[in-house]
Parts: C-alpha cells; structure tokens; sequence
C-alpha cells in the first residue's frame, strides 16, 4: 500500500465543495478482512517512526505540533490517542480533553483555555475535542451560547461564521509561528455508534464507558452531521488540513491517523542539532578524561 495515495484519500485541504456524502465511514481503501494482518504490521511501523521523529523533534526544539480530534460519541478518540501514541515518550506528549466549560472558562473568550494547552516547542499536543465545539455543540444547542455571556449585539446570525473566521486567523498564527496544526474527524456511520452503545451496555467492563448523554445527543445526529459538514468547508485549509477518517473499523482509522502525523512530522524536515566545534572539543575532552578513569 502506498501511504501517499492512502492520505490523499481522505486529506481535505480546500473545504468549499466538501460533502459528508463523499465519504463512506466504512471505507478501508481496499483492506479487507485478508489483508487486516497487513495494516497492523503498517501501524506498527507508523508508530516505530512516530517514535523516531519525536525524539528528533524534542532535540530540535523549534517545532510544535497539535493534533485536533473531534468525532460523534463513540468513534474511537480516546482508543485512536492510546494506540497511535503507544510508542511515543510521554515526556513530549500533553493530551487535553475539554469539556463543558467552568465557571472560570466562562469569562473569557472561548478560545481562552485551549490556548493555554497549546504544545511547546518540540512537542506534540493533542486536543480530543476543541475550541471547535464551539462551532458544534453550541450550535446545536443555543442555550450553551446565552451562558457564554456575549453581549447582545454581537451574537447575531452570523456568529458561526465568525467564528470559523477566527479559529482559521488563529490557526493560521499558530502555523507562522512554528506550531503545526492537523486536524481529525473520525467519521463514524449511525449505525456503527449503535452498535458500540449497545456493547457498552451488553458489557459490564464496559458500563462504566456508557454515559445517559450519549443517547440524547444521539437524537441530534443530522444536526451534528450538517454542523461538521459546514465547519470543515470554512476550516480545511492547506496550512491546517482537516482528515476525514473512516471510524467504523477501529484498526484503519489508527493506521490513518498514525500515517497523518508521520506525514506532519516528516514536512518538518526534523534534523538533530549540530555540535559546534567549541562543542566538539569538549565532548573530546570528555572522552579523554573517562577514559583516563
């Protein structure tokens, strides 16, 4: 399998003509259930050269990467971050998870407190969920934005794309400023997120996974999927692309995902950092002197 060919497939760039109806959440570009063994050992090695790129851009020290996760109620975040991240040092990793906003969230802007978590220079930083919710959940339910305490006059009907306007003017910083910005969509079909409610429920390991709002929320699913079709039209843009993954078999939107941020890492042009010859010298010196031990 060609990696390239597989990113290009659901990376989206320019999102004007975007449509969810384009982009089939059972897809596998191919892989079926013969050649399943084949994307594990693809995975594996996604992550052994995840792992590679990290520690060069720690030592490097001038890049920064943040991954965004969004996704409906059981499309796999929380599994995607523990096995594409499986290999990493948890030393350069910070993984923030948002959500609802506290008091304090509450008095300032909403991009407030997510910026606050932005990953330092050489390291990763993964937001599962983000300031896009604002964009999402808060369009789907007004009540959240009369608790932003906006005044009036600004909470107009075109709020939605301002904030779209905004979130790509501060993505677009970021990206000036050597903080690169990738962003996911695990796109999970109906059905399949039914068929995870009902094994949370089935399973007493997994009851504890099972919240009462997830079938609520359910009820808002055309909503929500129209919400994210227009959000990814006004925010795909080639400095912050946007990855519309197939969430329906677990194992192909890790290998995806894991893929996506090896590509990010390797457009970095990551190189160790050179010894100066003054360095040079006194890593000689060092030598000399353990060996004269």
């Amino acid at each position: 399998m060609k990696i390239e060919k597989l990113l290009k497939r659901y990376r989206i760039e320019h999102g004007k003509h975007f449509s969810l109806k384009d982009h089939d959440p059972a897809d596998t570009h191919g892989l079926d259930s013969e050649l399943k063994p084949q994307a594990k050992e693809l995975l594996a090695d996604g992550v052994k050269e995840l792992s590679r790129l990290q520690d060069i851009l720690a030592a490097q020290d001038r890049w920064g990467l943040l991954l965004i996760i969004q996704a409906m109620d059981a499309a796999g975040k929380d599994g995607t971050i523990k096995h594409v991240m499986s290999g990493v040092n948890p030393q350069g990793v910070d993984v923030w998870s948002f959500k609802g906003p506290s008091a304090e969230e509450l008095n300032h802007d909403y991009l407030w407190r997510t910026t606050k978590c932005l990953p330092e220079r050489g390291h990763i930083g993964i937001f599962n969920r983000s300031y896009y919710e604002e964009a999402l959940v808060v369009r789907i339910h007004p009540q959240i934005l009369e608790n932003e305490k906006l005044p009036k006059p600004l909470v107009t009907k075109h709020i939605w794309q301002e904030r779209f306007e905004d979130i790509n003017n501060f993505e677009r910083h970021l990206t000036r400023n050597g903080i690169a910005v990738v962003k996911f969509f695990l796109h999970l079909s109906r059905k399949e997120q039914k068929r995870r409610f009902m094994e949370r429920l089935d399973n007493p390991d997994k009851n504890w996974k099972y919240s009462s709002s997830d079938v609520k929320e359910r009820q808002f699913w055309e909503a929500y999927q129209e919400a994210y079709e227009d959000m990814i039209r006004h925010t795909a843009k080639e400095h912050a692309p946007w990855y519309v993954v197939p969430a329906d078999n677990k194992w192909f939107t890790r290998l995806v995902v894991a893929q996506a941020v090896v590509d990010a890492l390797k457009g970095m042009n990551l190189k160790y950092p050179k010894v100066s010859g003054a360095e040079k010298a006194a890593l000689a010196q060092a030598r000399q002197q353990l060996e004269n031990e």
